[in-house]
């Protein structure tokens, strides 16, 4: 047995055992390509009706006031303020869940807890973890992270098999481009290597990138790969304990509308600023600055400003990342395609849909192959000897 036999036994027996998982993982992937979009076009009520009743909308300090008021159970951590004044104030009040609120009034217009965000929420946990509650969680999210790994296996074993030993255009024409006329295995056999040829590339990156989401080893092996160690991940301390600790003491703080004024001059082009609101014992504010869509991290960097004094100390965020923590970071927006636009959500949209086509497919001719292995038509034909 070779190497090409043995990797394609390989790749059909992977292709088998993982094929229905990846499917649900890609139809999935479909249905949520343009969520983003979806959730705003979704919330489009929520614009600000009262801009005729005031020629400036409300400063950060006074929102922040208004959001007091009418969410006195709740602890806000950072408000999203966009460049259009009648988009609303975002704020993020916990458990995934963020409030709107209007910058001219400041009046609470409604939550993003809305049926359309329920539905696209509920396909994102089937994609990730077959909607699994408590704990059985860990073991949807082992079935689709393994399935995910035989994934990128099969892609690249693909091409290997796919590679032609000799290249020519008759060679090449059966598995570059749609050809008309087939039916059954011959149609099954085109369709699938012309769809995982020009998907090749995109699905390496939507299957690595998952993988470096799902597993904690394979994204520190990333950084280790750039000569860097890995991030060591601190508990994270709660809002709650960190108001504990400096109960007592009773400190000034600086005014968070001046360090909104100047991250404004500081990017006039910016599409929004995130005030990410200090626990009590923190000595820094940090202003999230983006210049792109929320999901471009190349377009994104932060300002710390002292508390007290409210002086600008240092510029932070994606610009002064390592080679490999900017890596990583891409990873996780080139997983949806956002990292580049409506374009890049549309290219992994249709890589999604292309392989929901190839493990049909695959399984198809995979149930020829193993029904009736002696059938004429589970043998190879001498085009495909070619390849």
């Amino acid at each position: 047995m070779n190497l090409r036999t043995l990797l394609f036994w390989t790749h059909l027996i992977v292709g088998v055992a993982a094929g229905l998982i990846i499917l649900m993982m890609s139809l999935t992937g479909v249905v949520l390509t343009y969520e983003s979009q979806i959730n705003r076009w979704d919330q489009q009520e929520y614009k600000s009706q009262d801009q005729a009743t005031r020629s400036e909308p409300l400063t950060l300090d006074e929102l922040l006031l208004h959001i007091a008021e009418h969410t006195p159970d709740a602890t806000p951590s950072a408000i999203t303020i966009r460049h259009n004044h009648l988009e609303p104030a975002v704020v993020n009040v916990g458990g995934g869940i963020s409030m709107f609120f209007d910058r001219y009034s400041g009046q609470p217009l409604g939550n993003s807890d809305r049926p359309t965000r329920r539905f696209l929420r509920s396909v994102m946990y089937w994609h990730r973890w077959f909607a699994l509650d408590g704990d059985n969680r860990i073991y949807g999210r082992a079935l689709t992270g393994a399935a995910n790994l035989g994934f990128l296996f099969l892609v690249i074993s693909g091409v290997y098999l796919w590679w032609p030993r000799t290249w020519s255009l008759t060679q090449l024409r059966p598995v570059i481009w749609f050809r008309t006329g087939l039916k059954g295995r011959a149609r099954n056999f085109n369709w699938h290597n012309v769809i995982g040829l020009w998907m090749a590339l995109p699905l390496v990156i939507i299957v690595f990138s998952g993988s470096a989401i799902g597993y904690r080893w394979f994204s520190d092996g990333i950084y280790l790969a750039f000569g860097e160690n890995p991030p060591v991940r601190a508990a994270a301390t709660s809002r709650s304990d960190a108001d504990e600790t400096n109960s007592t003491e009773q400190r000034h703080y600086a005014s968070y509308q001046p360090m909104f004024e100047q991250a404004n001059v500081d990017a006039p082009m910016w599409t929004a600023i995130t005030l990410r609101l200090p626990v009590d014992n923190a000595e820094r504010v940090l202003l999230l600055v983006d210049r792109g869509t929320g999901r471009q991290p190349s377009k994104q960097y932060e300002l710390a400003f002292d508390r007290e004094n409210g002086d600008l100390v240092e510029r932070t965020g994606y610009p002064t990342y390592s080679p490999a923590r900017k890596f990583r970071r891409w990873l996780r927006f080139a997983h949806t395609g956002e990292v580049y636009g409506f374009l890049g959500q549309t290219i992994a949209g249709i890589a999604a849909a292309g392989a929901v086509v190839l493990v049909w497919t695959g399984l198809a001719m995979a149930w020829r192959r193993f029904r009736n292995p002696q059938s004429k038509q589970s043998r190879p034909s001498p085009r495909e000897r070619l390849r």
